[in-house]
């Protein structure tokens, strides 16, 4: 029977029966059922050590009859502070000077001397109590014992999966690339999917062994905590598909980033491991969701906040709750939360693995393509504009402040995604130069005005043109929902003409600026240096901090001197104590310098072309 499954699994995915060979091994498989129960006796041993006993406290949460006596003392010590404050009157009356008494004054004191020690005495008897044993309510202690052991299962299930899978499927790809493997198994007839899914399932196998052990427990201790088995099947599907889109990141990840060596599955995980810890930051602290909701819907902890709120101590009522999409309620209902969740890591799964089929094959070429970045770009304007708006019911709301708060999360939020398209999109030296040779070689076979079109399309579409009118296409895409918003944008106590043409000239300064690295990023590229990358990475970031951090040794600061630092990454610093003039004077000079170095690159692609066009016409 086990060869029969075998065969019909090494039918069905070669990879798979490949990756369960190598790793599913007798004493691996022990060492992973055996780690998984040693952990799972460590969480129930720790949560039993607080098991109600004799010496357990009177006032403590589970004693039913606590209550009752915390009213009584309440009600005496109440009663005590009456009288002392009432002595004390009598011990100020009969030491003034008017009504002196030391008869009196003595037995005020001894009263007041009484009155101490009664208030003294029950604290000290009380805080001896200890709750008889039958009023202890052990059903409630066992009931919200099992939902700590749950929860800590859960988050033991979230790092355990992310960190360790993350980790195994990195260090899988890089060792095959070591060894050589990678391009065998490049070249065998299995299409992308397959080997792929093949090492999602098979290369953290013992990872699954020891949930897969654990989950027993889990369902157990869920059903003791009286939560509902709707509820733990959601949290589960959520976590299946969250760890198919970390996953697929890590492929991704693998196949791309070949340059950091041994480092690269530790600096993969680790990046996961942060992410994870910050969210769980978030999520203990309360953080309002509106205003990380975009970077919160990729982690699991906060679900298991909203499915499981009363699970831990730690978490502080239900984020997501607030949530809402569009004017959309999706935090009111659990079916509307989960099914966001499930889209989210849907969608940018699929971008994900749109791009592992273009690098699998071939890790020369772009994750994406001039294309597939245009409707990524969309996808992610969507998603990022109706988290933070779906907070409002309507454009109108928005004040003064709420649309700085969000101009000012939003400018490093797309400064970041740009720089990484400009990476993913702008072509080497190589490409370019066959691009300009091909052109070259075929424009003399049609009009001026098909010669046009076809550069326009190519500079649209084409994967080995130069990337810069591809990213001022995504930059129309993603500032068009920021622009509409500014347009319909009204509030009469606040908002007037100049501060929209401020907004305006804003996302210009934005417009400009990228635009410059771009075409900066493009011309490093075409230099014949084989380090050309390194000088583009350091090139841009030197163009990103270096100005603003001589602007700032100098003691120049964006209130006095806001044109300076218009003209920097730190644009929107110096937009709200800048003129409208003053910005727009700004905007002309990155205007100006864009068109010098579009010049610049315009005359670099042709030279290109001419001397790999004089090089072939030699050899002939």
């Amino acid at each position: 029977m086990i060869i029969n499954f075998l065969e019909k699994l090494g039918d069905w995915n070669p990879q798979l029966l490949r990756e369960l060979k190598g790793r599913l091994k007798v004493f691996p498989a022990v060492i992973a059922v055996v780690t998984s129960l040693l952990v799972q006796l460590v969480v129930f041993l720790y949560q039993l050590r607080e098991l109600p006993g004799e010496n357990y406290p009177m006032y403590a949460q589970y004693c039913k009859i606590g209550l009752t006596f915390e009213q009584a003392r309440i009600k005496l010590d109440r009663e005590l502070s009456i009288q002392y404050q009432q002595l004390q009157e009598q011990f100020r009356r009969y030491s003034s000077s008017t009504e002196f008494n030391q008869v009196k004054l003595e037995q005020v004191k001894s009263q007041i001397t009484e009155v101490k020690y009664k208030q003294h005495h029950i604290h000290q008897t009380l805080s001896n109590q200890f709750c008889p044993l039958d009023q202890i309510d052990m059903q409630m202690w066992w009931r919200d014992h099992w939902q700590y052991i749950f929860l800590s299962l859960s988050v033991f299930f979230i790092f355990t999966l992310l960190v360790a899978g993350t980790y195994l499927l990195i260090n899988n790809l890089a060792t095959e690339e070591q060894r050589g493997t990678l391009n065998f198994i490049r070249l065998t007839p299995q299409s992308e999917t397959s080997i792929l899914t093949g090492k999602m399932l098979g290369v953290p196998i013992l990872i699954y062994l020891v949930i897969l052990t654990a989950a027993p427990l889990h369902f157990i201790a869920g059903g003791a905590a009286n939560i509902a088995t709707s509820y733990i099947l959601s949290f589960w599907a959520v976590l299946a598909a969250c760890c198919i889109f970390f996953y697929s990141a890590a492929l991704l990840f693998g196949l791309c980033c070949r340059w950091f060596s041994g480092f690269q599955p530790w600096l993969g995980s680790g990046a996961v491991l942060l992410f994870l810890l910050l969210t769980l930051g978030l999520v203990s602290d309360g953080t309002n969701i509106v205003d990380t909701g975009l970077f919160r819907i990729f982690s699991p902890l906060d679900i298991t906040n909203y499915l499981f709120p009363k699970s831990s101590n730690i978490y502080n009522g239900g984020p997501l709750k607030q949530l809402h999409f569009f004017k959309l309620p999706i935090g009111k209902s659990v079916v509307g939360i989960v099914s966001l969740h499930l889209l989210n890591y849907s969608l940018w799964t699929y971008w994900i693995w749109q791009a592992l089929k273009r690098c699998f094959r071939n890790p020369n070429s772009t994750i994406l393509s001039k294309g597939q970045s245009y409707f990524w770009m969309v996808c992610l304007q969507i998603v990022n504009f109706g988290f933070y708006l779906g907070v409002y019911q309507s454009i109108e709301q928005l004040t003064l402040y709420d649309m700085q708060k969000y101009l000012t999360w939003l400018y490093p939020f797309n400064l970041l995604v740009f720089l990484g398209l400009i990476a993913i999109l702008s072509p080497h030296r190589q490409t370019v130069q066959d691009w300009t040779r091909y052109r070259h070689q075929n424009v003399t076979s049609s009009n001026s005005s098909s010669r046009k079109n076809s550069l326009l399309e190519d500079l649209i579409w084409g994967e080995k043109s130069p990337a810069v009118l591809a990213i001022a296409i995504n930059l129309v895409i993603a500032t068009i929902p920021l622009l509409v918003g500014i347009l319909l944008w009204y509030h009469p106590a606040e908002v007037n003409l100049v501060d929209k043409i401020k907004a305006f000239l804003a996302v210009a300064l934005f417009i400009s600026l990228i635009m410059i690295y771009a075409t900066l990023t493009q011309l490093m590229l075409l230099m014949k240096t084989p380090k050309r990358a390194f000088w583009a990475i350091g090139t841009v970031t030197a163009a990103i901090f270096l100005p603003p951090m001589l602007l700032a040794i100098l003691g120049i600061h964006a209130y006095k001197t806001p044109i300076l630092w218009l003209l920097t990454s730190y644009s929107w610093t110096g937009i709200s104590e800048a003129g409208t003039t003053t910005i727009f004077m700004a905007f002309l000079g990155q205007l100006s310098i864009l068109t010098l170095l579009t010049f610049q690159l315009t005359r670099q692609a042709k030279l290109a072309g001419q001397s790999a066009t004089k090089t072939l016409l030699a050899g002939r």
